[in-house]
C-alpha cells in the first residue's frame, strides 16, 4: 500500500469538500479501494499505485472545474468522473471567467470586446468613458483571468484618494479606515470574481494589493496586472509617476471619465494630458466608451444624458469673454 498527498491549490478547500464534507464522502464511496483523509487543503490517500494514479487524475479534473466555475456539486462530480462533461474552460462565447455565483463574465458590447483585444495585444491600455460602461469591472476580470492562467503573479489595483465633496478628516478610524471607502468599488468587483476566503488569502499574501495611488511611489511593478481607476482625478505628475512604475511582464490598465473630474479648478487632469501625449505610442491602446455602452440599469443612460444636456445648456448660456 502506498500513501500520497494531493494538495488542492488555487481553490477554497471547503468548496471542494462540499457542505458538511458531502463531496468528500461521495469521493470515498466512488473510490472504495482507497482510504481518504482530508485536512485543510491536503488530501491524504492510501491505496495501490494504479488506484492512486487514477484518483489523482480525476481529482485534478474536479479541481479544474471548481477553480473555473467556483462551485462543485454532487452532479458535477458524477458527470465529470463519468466523462459526460469536461471540467470546463473559459473562452467559449467570449467568457473571461465565471463569477462566484456561476455567472459568465464576458464582453457585452463592441467597446468591451475592444478592451479585451487591446489587453491581449498591448501593455498599456486606457479605457475612458462615462459611469456604468463596465470599464473597471471588465478590467478587473481581465486581471483575475491573467492571474488564474498564471500569466502574472500579482494583481495591483489603485485609485487616487481625491475628496469628491467629502473630507477625509471627518471619516472615523485610522488612515486605512479613511482610505478604504475610496477603494470599495475595487473590493466589490473582486468579491464577485473570487470566493471570499480565497480573496482574503491572496490579499493577506500581498498577491492582490489594493492601495491608494500615493502608495505606488518608488515601486517597480513586475509580473503583474496593474489597474488605476478614476484616473481623471490624477494630476500630470501623479499619472506620470504611476505609468513609470511599469516593470517586466506587466500590463497596465488606466480607467477614467474625463467628464467627472473632481480636482480643484486650477489643476489639469493627468488623464486628459496622458491621452493626448501617449496616443501616438506603439503598445498603447485607447478604448473610448460612450453612453451607448452603459450596461447598468437603463436609467443610468438617461441620467448621463440629462447631465450632459445641462452642461451644454450652461456652456451656451455663459457670457463669452
Amino acid at each position: 500500500m502506498l500513501e500520497k498527498h494531493i494538495i488542492l491549490n488555487d481553490i477554497v478547500p471547503q468548496m471542494f469538500y462540499g457542505p458538511q464534507n458531502a463531496n468528500l464522502r461521495m469521493l470515498k464511496s466512488l473510490f472504495p479501494k482507497l482510504r481518504l483523509v482530508a485536512r485543510d487543503n491536503v488530501i491524504k490517500v492510501v491505496g495501490e499505485d494504479s488506484d492512486l494514479a487514477d484518483f489523482e487524475a480525476k481529482v485534478q479534473r474536479l479541481v479544474a472545474h471548481c477553480a473555473t466555475f467556483n462551485r462543485l456539486s454532487a452532479e458535477d462530480i458524477v458527470e465529470i468522473l463519468k466523462g459526460e462533461r469536461t471540467e470546463g474552460e473559459c473562452g467559449q462565447d467570449g467568457t473571461l471567467l465565471y463569477s462566484t455565483t456561476g455567472r459568465p463574465v464576458r464582453p457585452r458590447n463592441a467597446n468591451q470586446e475592444r478592451l479585451v483585444h487591446s489587453f491581449e495585444a498591448n501593455d498599456l491600455i486606457f479605457a475612458t468613458g462615462p459611469a456604468g460602461t463596465g470599464k473597471t469591472y471588465l478590467s478587473i476580470a481581465l486581471a483575475v483571468r491573467a492571474f488564474k492562467k498564471k500569466q502574472v503573479r500579482r494583481i495591483i489595483l489603485s485609485r487616487p484618494a481625491v475628496e469628491a465633496g467629502e473630507k477625509l478628516g471627518f471619516l472615523p478610524g485610522d488612515m486605512r479606515d479613511k482610505i478604504d471607502p475610496y477603494l470599495q468599488p475595487l473590493y466589490d468587483a473582486l468579491e464577485e470574481m473570487l470566493p471570499h476566503q480565497r480573496l482574503q488569502e491572496l490579499m493577506d499574501q500581498n498577491v492582490i494589493q489594493i492601495a491608494p495611488l500615493a502608495f505606488m511611489r518608488g515601486r517597480t511593478l513586475n509580473d503583474a496586472v496593474v489597474i488605476l481607476d478614476e484616473a481623471q482625478n490624477t494630476t500630470r505628475s501623479q499619472l506620470k509617476m504611476f505609468l513609470t512604475r511599469m516593470g517586466s511582464n506587466t500590463k497596465m490598465i488606466v480607467t477614467g471619465d474625463t467628464t467627472q473630474i473632481d480636482l480643484p479648478t486650477a489643476q489639469r487632469s493627468g488623464l486628459v494630458e496622458a491621452l493626448r501625449i501617449l496616443r501616438p505610442l506603439r503598445d498603447v491602446a485607447i478604448v473610448e466608451f460612450t453612453r451607448r455602452d452603459i450596461v447598468r440599469h437603463k436609467l443610468v443612460t438617461h441620467i448621463v444624458e440629462a447631465y450632459e444636456r445641462e452642461d451644454r445648456e450652461a456652456a451656451a448660456a455663459a457670457p463669452s469673454e
